[in-house]
Parts: C-alpha cells; sequence; structure tokens
C-alpha cells in the first residue's frame, strides 16, 4: 500500500484510484498551499496578450447575463476595454510559461503523463464564470487566488441537451447536490461528465489541471499516417482469383469482403497500432508553445558537464516511453526516437519527471549525442543546479 498524500486529503493513491477517480467528486481544503499567490492577475492578464498563448474572453451581457460572448486569441488590450460587469479569462497550457507552475503536475504521482493536457487557468472578477457546464475530462480545480463557489450537479453524457444560440456548451439547469467556496490552495476534483458550476466571490485565479483519454478519432489518423509511410503498401493488393463475371458496376460481396481482409490484416497488425498509438500519445496539446533553442553540438555540453547543470523535460513537450518486445522505446512529440542503450535509463527518469544531473556518466559520446538532439529539439532542456 502506497503513502496517504496530502494532495488528496490524507487518503493513498489506490484508495483515490478505486472509490473517486471517473466516479464521484473530491473536495481537500488546503491541498496544495504552495500554489497560492503562485501568479497573480495580473500575470495572466499579462500573458493573455501574448501572440502564442491560447486563450478566451468569455463575456456576459449587463442587460441580459443569459447572453454571452467568446472572443478567442490573439487577444489585444482593446479587447478588455468598456468591460461588462461579468466576464471571465481562460488562459490555456500555462504550465508551459511557469516552471514553477509546471512543477505542480508532480503532485499527481498517480496519472501517468500521457493523460496530462494542460493546467488552464480561469480569472475573474466578483461574478465572473463560464456558465453551468461538463467536461469529457477528469479535473483537479485548485484555487490559487481569491475565492469561488463550485456548485455540482448530475452526471451528463454526449446525449445532454445544451441552450441553444450560445457560443458556449452551457446546460439549462443542474440538479445541485453539491455547493462550497473555495480558498486558496483548496482543491475540487471533478469527474468526466459531471456537471459544475464556478462563480467567483470576489477576484480571483482558478488553476485547472486536466486529465483527458485519447479519442479514437486521432489515434485513427496516426494509423493512417503510419500506413501510409509503408511503401510496399503503397503497390496494389493481389487481386482475387475470379470465379464468374460480374456486372461492370458491381462489387461483389466476395470482392469486397477480400478488401476489408486486407485493411483488417494491418489494422490487427500490433507493430502498426503499438507505433500508431504511442505516436498519438505523445503528440503534445499546444505544439507552438514548443521553443526554438539555440543549436548546441557535443563540444557544448562537454564543456558543461562540470558546471553544475540539470536536464528536465521541456514542460511544452511530451516524452513517453514503452517496453515493446523486450525493448524499451522512446516517442516524443508524435515521432519516434532512437536512443543509445546507456542513455535508456536517464531518459526514462526525464520522462518521469525527474531532474537527472549532467555529470561524468554523460562523457558517452553516444549519450552526448543523443542528448544533443534531444535538446535542439526542445524535448528535455538544460537548467543551473541551483533553480532546481
Amino acid at each position: 500500500m502506497s503513502q496517504a498524500l496530502e494532495v488528496l486529503g490524507g487518503i493513498t493513491a489506490e484508495q483515490f484510484l478505486s472509490e473517486y477517480w471517473q466516479k464521484k467528486p473530491l473536495l481537500v481544503r488546503n491541498a496544495l498551499p504552495e500554489i497560492a499567490g503562485l501568479l497573480e492577475p495580473n500575470d495572466v492578464m499579462e500573458l493573455a496578450l501574448e501572440d502564442e498563448v491560447t486563450a478566451r474572453l468569455i463575456k456576459q451581457k449587463d442587460k441580459d447575463p443569459n447572453q454571452w460572448t467568446v472572443k478567442s486569441s490573439p487577444l489585444i488590450k482593446g479587447d478588455f476595454q468598456k468591460m461588462p460587469k461579468l466576464w471571465t479569462l481562460l488562459v490555456q497550457a500555462v504550465d508551459h510559461y511557469s516552471f514553477d507552475l509546471a512543477e505542480m503536475w508532480n503532485k499527481f504521482p498517480f496519472v501517468p503523463q500521457w493523460r496530462r493536457d494542460d493546467i488552464m487557468v480561469s480569472y475573474a472578477p466578483k461574478g465572473g464564470s463560464v456558465g453551468k457546464h461538463f467536461d469529457f475530462y477528469d479535473v483537479f480545480l485548485v484555487q490559487g487566488y481569491g475565492h469561488r463557489r463550485w456548485q455540482l450537479g448530475q452526471m451528463c453524457d454526449e446525449n445532454t441537451e445544451f441552450v441553444a444560440g450560445q457560443p458556449l456548451k452551457l446546460l439549462p439547469a443542474m440538479d445541485v447536490h453539491f455547493d462550497e467556496v473555495l480558498a486558496p490552495g483548496d482543491l475540487l476534483y471533478v469527474p468526466p461528465g459531471l456537471s459544475h458550476y464556478g462563480v467567483a466571490e470576489d477576484e480571483c485565479l482558478t488553476y485547472s489541471f486536466g486529465f483527458r483519454m485519447p479519442n479514437v478519432s486521432d489515434m485513427m489518423d496516426s494509423v493512417g499516417d503510419c500506413l501510409a509511410e509503408n511503401e510496399i503498401l503503397k503497390n496494389p493488393v493481389v487481386d482475387i482469383q475470379r470465379q464468374q463475371a460480374t456486372a461492370i458496376g458491381e462489387i461483389s460481396t466476395v470482392e469486397l469482403d477480400y478488401l476489408r481482409e486486407q485493411l483488417l490484416a494491418q489494422l490487427n497488425n500490433p507493430h502498426v497500432l503499438n507505433e500508431a498509438i504511442m505516436r498519438s500519445l505523445s503528440q503534445p496539446s499546444y505544439p507552438n508553445n514548443i521553443p526554438e533553442n539555440e543549436p548546441v553540438g557535443t563540444g557544448d555540453l562537454e564543456e558543461a558537464l562540470d558546471q553544475g547543470y540539470l536536464l528536465k523535460l521541456e514542460p511544452a513537450s511530451r516524452l513517453l516511453y514503452s517496453d515493446i518486445e523486450g525493448e524499451t522505446r522512446f516517442w516524443a512529440n508524435g515521432e519516434s526516437l532512437c536512443i543509445s542503450e546507456v542513455f535508456v535509463e536517464k531518459l526514462k527518469q526525464i520522462a518521469n519527471g525527474e531532474y537527472v544531473e549532467l555529470n561524468e556518466d554523460f562523457y558517452d559520446q553516444d549519450m552526448l549525442e543523443d542528448l544533443v538532439d534531444l535538446l535542439n529539439d526542445s524535448i528535455v532542456m538544460l537548467i543551473p543546479a541551483e533553480q532546481e
């Protein structure tokens, strides 16, 4: 049995996953006290105006709060002029711009990295909200500044009806069974499909740690890409032995069955599916957030070996691994990586969210060359040890 976790209110990860995960909500007071004051409202407002940042400005009309408008990024200062009384600013992937916030993912070690989506920050003055709604993913709502009142209601699904004529998928009503105000550091876990409604009690920031499962459509796109790269599969399939003539406009059931079997043979190929799934899962949620680094060479790294540097995963990148047929393989940002055997264990540590010291272990030339590629592709990053 694992240790009790403060972020879960003193229960173990096993208990949470068994009793709460994707089943019912959990409220934990003072679960993440270190997040309080991590960002100020002005920080979020300024970040929303950056060109590469994904943000939405949601407003409710003063004369009719049931009428909503949404402006998506890029946002400019003019968008915040002549504001109504009720509004909310949503900024996606703030963990890609704040290393301190990105570190907060490590508070949830019981959920694998491939399930992470991003950490969204919601800023609102008193009364601001995004309406009654539900999500198809797991979310930990953590209050970072000010106070927000949360109400939870009924479970919803793809057949749930929304309010017509609005730019948001809003629920017409909620059967409220939970009503609590969260203060800085408080956490509320909301499972997929559970309706919820958050209203700012005062000027506030709420962090949404989103965990999402992949969808079949994206994985099938990845399968198609993998098959399209196979030059052999671009050759016509072998024709079947024809037993009788058919009308020229007809595809017989025998022919249709045969062609379907050719497709299914590839879809049942574990090599193709493993590659396609890992490519899909390792796709970054916000690829435009991955920085372009100044190129480095092995000589640059050799000079830095004894200068006190640490290696860590670039927050905007995604690095995954899996043991397939006795071999550990890595994928990053939608691509398969070729990694030397001597680097495997250290790269596992980095993928698992750990810091790795750049020391004499990296004198191996193969390891240095692998690391150069990872740094130049902004998959991992180098930071001074004192910044940890």
